[in-house]
């Protein structure tokens, strides 16, 4: 029955030993029963967990645009060690992360901002850096990031330039 559950589960999805061992103690599996077979698994290579990490952190550093901090997080959460997370991180660069923000920020600034009224710049400001420091960014460079991408937006007369968006 331990078996079958480990089947379904990784046909579901890719799966850390943690998750799968958590799936297996909540349907009463013994634990004895259910080490012998999450063991059994990874000696044929069916869990791997530097694997997972590494598609882990490809996948949702594409999709989600998170950014290290938070996927080693998730990570830990899955019951990846650390010294395997940071063999998966190592696959970002800076130069992606810093990417993926302003591709965030460029997406997230709505086209009818009136970036030269002061109080409504602040409010994107703060909207956009605190949607980045949920991801998982660092404080100064969310606040970095989105001053760069709003001042891109401004022509050197201060003018809004034209939306790269309908």
């Amino acid at each position: 029955m331990a078996q079958a559950i480990v089947y379904r589960q990784l046909t579901a999805a890719p799966k850390s030993r943690l998750q799968l061992a958590r799936k297996l103690a909540e349907r009463n599996i013994p634990e004895h029963v259910a080490e012998a077979v999450l063991d059994k698994f990874q000696e044929v290579r069916l869990i791997n967990d530097a694997e997972f990490a590494d598609m882990w952190v490809r996948s949702r550093s594409q999709s989600r645009k998170l950014a290290k901090g938070a996927l080693g997080r998730e990570l830990a959460e899955k019951g990846i060690d650390q010294e395997t997370a940071a063999s998966a991180l190592e696959q970002l660069t800076d130069a992606d992360e810093e990417s993926a923000a302003r591709t965030l920020v460029e997406r997230k600034l709505r086209p009818g901002t009136d970036l030269s009224d002061r109080v409504e710049r602040d409010k994107a400001v703060r909207r956009l850096a605190s949607m980045l420091a949920r991801k998982g960014y660092q404080p100064s460079q969310a606040f970095r990031i989105v001053n760069d991408v709003m001042d891109s937006r401004h022509d050197p007369d201060g003018d809004m330039l034209q939306s790269r968006y309908p």
